[in-house]
């Protein structure tokens, strides 16, 4: 049995403003069902990734399985697979119980009163892939509400816009770590 907190001991949730688009888009995304067109392109970029992912992740079957897992989504969202990766190293550093300050979850840093406002209070954020589909959507809604613009994108998924500290570290990462030759 839990322990229920009194009422006045519960933690209090910041105020959030739901955009009923990304809502839409959201919900398409959990309920969308691939990623890799090609065979040979597939095991070149997942080999290439792969090494370059050892640093973060020792085991080269979960390694595997991550990369196919973000190809995937990037692809399905219209993303760069590396700048999701670099995203994903900035808010997380691949830690897929991370949790934030502000109570961000999973790979992504996702905000938890998604899963209640898209009707899937029971799904966890702490799942790869559903912390990859909400994540890579939530990102591409930003770039195309910011006709393009990465950095402004990057700075509304981070809740920092207006400021460059958090774009500086993605691209500091993809530079570093992802960025296709």
């Amino acid at each position: 049995m839990g322990l229920a907190l009194p009422a006045a001991a519960e933690p209090s949730r910041p105020p959030h403003v739901v955009d009923p688009e990304l809502r839409r888009l959201l919900i398409e995304a959990v309920n969308d069902s691939d990623g890799f067109v090609d065979r040979f392109d597939a095991e070149v970029w997942l080999v290439d990734m792969s090494t370059r992912l050892e640093k973060f992740i020792a085991d080269p079957e979960e390694r595997l399985v991550l990369l196919r897992h973000v190809h995937r989504e990037a692809s399905r969202a219209g993303l760069m697979p590396e700048i999701v990766l670099a995203v994903i190293e900035v808010e997380s550093r691949f830690d897929r119980y991370a949790i934030s300050d502000a109570g961000a979850q999973g790979l992504m840093q996702v905000m938890p009163f998604w899963l209640d406002e898209i009707g899937k209070p029971g799904d966890s954020l702490f799942n790869v892939r559903t912390n990859l589909r909400m994540g890579c959507t939530i990102l591409r809604y930003y770039l195309d509400r910011e006709n393009g613009n990465i950095t402004r994108a990057l700075m509304r998924y981070n809740g920092s816009l207006g400021s460059h500290r958090y774009t500086d570290r993605v691209f500091l990462a993809l530079d570093r770590h992802w960025r296709l030759l």
